[in-house]
């Protein structure tokens, strides 16, 4: 399967290396759709692959799916028009807060029969999440996350400090960079506004810790994950790298395991 990517950042970088680098079920990427090609040209050489600044002519190329690896705003941009002709792997999900946007994504892959995957991000267990909820009787989902405190806040600190608490919605609005967790979990479940979100700036870890609590009729659920940076960028969870590689790698798979 031929990729396409949308970004050069972190992400990008981590999906270029591992798909260029190893065999990995015959996944390929070959064009990147860049703002800036003089910025981003070495990936040219680099990693055998095209750089595209015209969004017509990248999606023209040869290419099965498009990985978004950018930002919410390229999401609000480019992601309808991409839908209409390509299957896209949304990595920005903070982007889908936005209940028109996300009415408008789902109905245009429906109209043109492209699927919207979503991966897990930093967290795990939405497996579970989607299984309980399946009868629309989980009543309760709340997030807690801790990140080091020079990761949130500019000031310094000694103690652990609660900066947000209130809702999924709320918390993307307020940290569109720290809370997609929120969101795939919002979806996964009972909603933006009923999904509760508590976050932590932590200046004695250094890494990100998720808490998740699930109450429903199937019983309780927590799960904790402690995320390591990736290598490359202390910014981006290694695990957030790796679920969308994970999703590439279960695309084609006939053997489905979990779900």
């Amino acid at each position: 399967m031929n990729i396409g990517l949308i970004g050069a950042g972190a992400i990008a970088n981590f999906l270029l290396q591992q798909l260029g680098e190893n065999e990995q079920n015959g996944l390929c990427i070959n064009s990147v759709y860049v703002r800036n090609k003089e910025k981003y040209e070495g990936l040219e050489q680099q990693f055998g692959i095209t750089l595209f600044t015209e969004l017509d002519a990248f999606l023209a190329s040869d290419i099965d799916l498009v990985v978004e690896a950018a930002t919410i705003e390229a999401v609000q941009k480019l992601v309808p028009t991409i839908l209409k002709q390509k299957p896209v792997v949304l990595i920005s999900i903070g982007a889908l807060a936005d209940e028109p946007l996300l009415q408008q994504l789902n109905e245009l892959a429906i109209q043109y029969n492209h699927e919207l995957y979503l991966p897990s991000g930093a967290i795990g267990g939405l497996d579970l999440l989607q299984n309980a909820n399946a009868l629309g009787t989980v009543k309760e989902v709340s997030l807690t996350t801790r990140k080091p405190a020079h990761s949130l806040i500019d000031q310094e600190i000694n103690e652990a400090q609660v900066i947000f608490e209130g809702t999924a919605r709320d918390a993307i609005r307020k940290f569109p960079k720290n809370m997609n967790v929120s969101i795939v979990l919002a979806l996964a479940s009972i909603g933006f506004d009923k999904t509760k979100v508590r976050l932590v700036a932590d200046p004695h870890i250094d890494q990100n810790i998720h808490q998740v609590d699930i109450i429903g009729n199937f019983g309780e659920a927590t799960f904790i994950i402690k995320n390591n940076p990736l290598p490359q960028n202390a910014k981006t969870s290694y695990l957030a790298a790796m679920s969308i590689l994970g999703t590439l790698q279960r695309i084609n798979d006939k053997l489905i395991i979990g779900g």
